[in-house]
This record gives C-alpha cells, sequence and structure tokens, in this order.
C-alpha cells in the first residue's frame, strides 16, 4: 500500500498527499468518519442551549476568579465548555447522542456512538507520530493511545497536550479522537506536568478520573503560574517568529506564507540556535531568495547586519529552511 509522503504513482513527482490522494474514491469507512464528524460539530454548533446559558457562566466564572491572571477569557471559556458538557452537565450530552441515534442510519454509526457517552480528560506526552495519530503516552497512568491528528501541522515528539478523548470509530484498539480542543503545551512547560503528577501520586484515595475532575482549575493554576498563557510556541520560537515579523513590518512588508513555513520549521525541526536572531535572518533570506514577499534592496550581508549576526550564521539556518521547505513540497 502506498503511504502518503511517497512518490505518487501518476508519475509527477509530488508526494501522494498533495496528488492523488484526494482522488481516490470514497471508502465506507471515510462516509463514517464525516458522519461522525458531523455529529461532533452539530453538537458545539446546538448547545449551550439558552436555558443552559446561566448555569455555564456560572462555572465560567468560577474559573475566572482563579485564572484571569493568567488567561484571557476566551481562552477559560473555551477550556470550561468542555468541563460544563461532560462533568458538571453530562446529561446534555447524552441527551444529545440519544436523538442522534434515532437519525443515524449506519448501524456502525449508532455502534460507535454507544462508546461515546462519556468522553475523559486525557493529559498525555506526544512520543511518536505519524501521518494520521500520534502516539500519547497518558502522564497518570500506564496507558499510551494513538490519537487521531487534525491537521497536517506537524508535531513534536515530547510536547504535552490536554483534551477530553473519544474513541474514533475504527474499531482499532487505543485509537482515540479528541472531542474538541486539543490544546498543545510549548516544552517550556514540562516540568509542571511533572509537578502535577507528583500531586497525584501523593495521594491515595483517588482514582485518576476523580482526580482530574477535582483538580482541573488546579491543573491550570500551575501550567499559569509558571508562565502559560494560552500560546503555542516555546518562548524561544515566539522570538523568532517576533524578530521575523519585527523586520517586515519596518520595512513594509508582509507574508503569512513565509511566516507558516517558518512557525512549521521551528515546531517540526526544533532547531538547536542560540540565537532566535540568527534563525529569523535564515528565515528572512529565504523568504527573499523564493518571492514570499517584495524583493527587498538589501544583500545578505546587509540582512545579517541588520538582525546583528554574522552571515555564516544566517547561512546556516537558511540552507536548514532550503531543506526542510524542499522536503515537504
Amino acid at each position: 500500500m502506498i503511504g502518503r509522503n511517497d512518490p505518487c504513482l501518476c508519475g509527477s513527482g509530488k508526494k501522494y498527499k498533495k496528488c492523488c490522494e484526494s482522488k481516490q474514491a470514497v471508502s465506507i469507512e471515510e462516509v463514517q468518519s464525516e458522519e461522525l464528524e458531523r455529529i461532533l460539530q452539530t453538537f458545539y454548533e446546538e448547545y449551550p442551549e439558552r436555558k443552559d446559558i446561566n448555569e455555564f457562566m456560572a462555572v465560567v466564572k468560577k474559573w475566572s476568579g482563579q485564572l484571569d491572571t493568567y488567561y484571557v477569557e476566551e481562552m477559560i471559556e473555551a477550556i470550561v465548555l468542555d468541563e460544563f458538557f461532560f462533568h458538571h452537565k453530562p446529561e446534555i450530552w447524552k441527551g444529545y447522542l440519544g436523538k442522534q441515534q434515532k437519525k443515524v442510519i449506519r448501524p456502525t454509526v449508532e455502534k460507535v456512538l454507544n462508546t461515546w457517552r462519556d468522553p475523559r480528560i486525557f493529559i498525555g506526552e506526544v512520543v511518536a507520530v505519524d501521518d494520521n495519530y500520534m502516539s500519547v503516552k497518558n502522564i497518570m497512568e500506564d496507558e499510551t493511545i494513538l490519537l487521531r491528528r487534525e491537521s497536517e501541522k506537524p508535531v513534536p515528539v515530547g510536547v504535552h497536550l490536554y483534551c477530553f478523548i473519544l474513541p474514533d470509530g475504527t474499531s482499532k484498539e487505543n485509537h482515540y479522537l479528541a472531542v474538541s480542543s486539543l490544546i498543545f503545551f510549548p516544552t517550556d512547560h514540562s516540568k509542571v506536568f511533572e509537578k502535577f503528577v507528583a500531586q497525584f501520586e501523593s495521594q491515595k484515595e483517588q482514582s485518576v478520573s476523580a482526580f482530574l475532575k477535582e483538580n482541573e482549575i488546579a491543573f491550570w493554576k500551575l501550567l499559569g503560574e509558571d508562565g502559560y498563557d494560552g500560546g503555542e510556541f516555546t518562548n524561544f520560537e515566539a522570538g523568532v517568529l517576533q524578530k521575523a515579523i519585527e523586520f517586515l513590518e519596518k520595512n513594509d512588508r508582509d507574508s503569512e506564507e513565509l511566516l507558516e513555513i517558518i512557525e512549521d520549521f521551528l515546531v517540526e525541526k526544533q532547531p538547536n540556535a542560540r540565537k532566535d536572531v540568527a534563525i529569523a535572518a535564515g528565515a528572512i533570506r529565504f523568504g527573499q531568495d523564493n518571492a514570499f514577499f517584495e524583493s527587498l534592496d538589501m544583500t545578505v550581508k546587509e540582512i545579517a547586519d541588520w538582525f546583528g549576526v554574522s552571515t555564516s550564521s544566517l547561512n546556516r539556518y537558511y540552507n536548514d529552511i532550503i531543506t526542510y521547505y524542499k522536503s515537504e513540497e
């Protein structure tokens, strides 16, 4: 069977995933997957209903009272939404599933919905990644799951994540999907997870599920105290992007496509640089040489001088980005 990253059999020279994969006949599994995704999407479009809004906002207020120092209100509301549905008012979710089961015509879909009644919190560390799934080790107990990837955005091994999970409908053991928000944490905050596990292990009374349910706010507070504010990049990665953005803005240029490439490069390749400006300088040369923004009348040395780095440092990361970009074409 051809892999998604293998050369396409049509001879185009492109990877299969970027060529003929989308042209293949739609399978029964794909139809089922689309129906399950529709069921999830419709739930978040219809709920909470007006009669539940006051109760939902009361939970938001409780969380905000302890977390608004660290997170914006929109993020707190997003986190609380699943907490509200699956811990505070699980009857909303279960009632919705019951209605959907009366509508579906595929027995296989109804069978999957029977396994969806109790979404659970999962906090884990990514230990491997392939085209469709991430292997994620539960930080609280001896369990490793395959969690479906939501996009082709690169996911580095070693990052932690948080979500509520459900069986993904494939009937394969330990295959799951994130119900809604799948939150990745930059590696800067790894020690927070060690501290949270230590807190769990120091008590003997509660199960993992009970401990997580009771200590969700404490978990997010630990992250906030460690400097996490909802950003997806490490401080170093954010520094690279900020330096590149500053250059583009001061030279009256912009390029969302370039910044997306650099984001993916940073996350996937995890470059080991002493200075963020060296990577930013290489990124700008890459952007100029490949016409990702209107060309500037600047030599490579002038770009390096602007960032205060040597041309050799600039060229090292320029070449790394070039290599990465060509591998993704």
